[in-house]
């Protein structure tokens, strides 16, 4: 039996674990590390910083684990292809063309294999959950933005600069529609603001009246037949709907996982997202695409960073 070492980076914790080759999780542990808030004078230092947070992650495993053979990681940014490389973060501003895998390898003595957080989960779906035996497979996770990745050919896509499957940033409404909400990457109408737990809630809450109201509150209230917590949900599952169905037809990948907190409101989100993708796309598809619920929730990205240090 093999055993690595993984992590499953936030923009506030980072989940640490030991798994072994058949996805079973013999230890895990979480720290707390806002590297979002990190105050970096330049980016040699930010690289310090990043490397020392993430080295203090993984030492107790190290010594819990002498037999690990590597580590993986899923960290939020885009890598260049395979390399290790990243490209830039979003949570990190100054880490541009970081070697992350390289220089921590270094520090730890293993191999270190790094890739996208929303593309390690969508590994760890195809390997040990609900797209497991699959050679293609969409993975969407709906949190506080939404992420995808893509597995083709029984391995993670990354695309030419890193930056394949943003889903979350596909267009859903037309971004000159007066409508249109406005996103974090500047444009306009992407899926992100329609379909993400961010979202659902801000919706939610000025439709009530509320300042804030918690996606957790929100399917609560949908369970107890609250219509427009139903409503709000429904309209995020046809939204997703619809950008499943241009990414099906883009692709033709005719299975997808769906995972994330919000993804708890499944009863809610699936039928109308189903409804929406069966309109959207092309005919020959129709009755084909399969649409599952993610059974490894919030451990995917976790044991996909392991199937990155056991080699996909």
């Amino acid at each position: 039996m093999s055993r690595v070492l993984a992590a499953d980076v936030g923009g506030t914790n980072i989940r640490v674990a030991v798994v072994d080759d058949v996805g079973a999780i013999h230890a895990r542990h979480r720290q707390q590390a806002e590297l979002s808030q990190l105050q970096a004078s330049s980016p040699d230092e930010a690289a310090r910083q990043v490397l020392e947070v993430l080295e203090t992650a993984f030492r107790p495993l190290i010594d819990a684990a002498p037999d690990a053979r590597g580590i993986g990681i899923g960290f939020p940014g885009f890598f260049h292809a395979h390399s290790g490389v990243l490209a830039a973060s979003p949570n990190v501003p100054g880490l541009v063309d970081f070697p992350l895998a390289e220089l921590l390898s270094e520090r730890l003595g293993l191999p270190v294999a790094a890739h996208n957080d929303a593309l390690t989960a969508c590994l760890g779906e195809a390997r040990f959950g609900a797209g497991k035996g699959l050679s293609h497979l969409i993975h969407i996770t709906l949190g506080t933005g939404v992420g995808g990745g893509a597995v083709i050919d029984g391995a993670p896509y990354a695309g030419e600069g890193g930056m394949s499957m943003e889903i979350g940033h596909m267009r859903v409404v037309d971004p000159e529609d007066a409508g249109a909400r406005p996103c974090g990457c500047g444009g306009r109408g992407c899926l992100e603001t329609y379909a993400s737990a961010t979202a659902v809630a801000a919706r939610y809450a000025k439709a009530a009246g509320r300042d804030w109201v918690t996606p957790i509150e929100i399917h609560e209230r949908a369970g107890k037949g609250e219509a427009l917590a139903q409503q709000v949900l429904t309209e995020a599952g046809a939204y997703l709907g619809q950008a499943i169905a241009e990414a099906a037809k883009l692709l033709d990948i005719r299975t997808v996982t769906v995972g994330g907190g919000l993804s708890l409101a499944w009863e809610w989100l699936h039928p109308s997202l189903v409804e929406r993708m069966e309109q959207r796309v092309i005919p020959p598809q129709r009755g084909q695409i399969r649409v599952l619920h993610s059974i490894l929730g919030d451990d995917a990205g976790l044991l996909g960073a392991a199937a990155l240090a056991l080699g996909n």
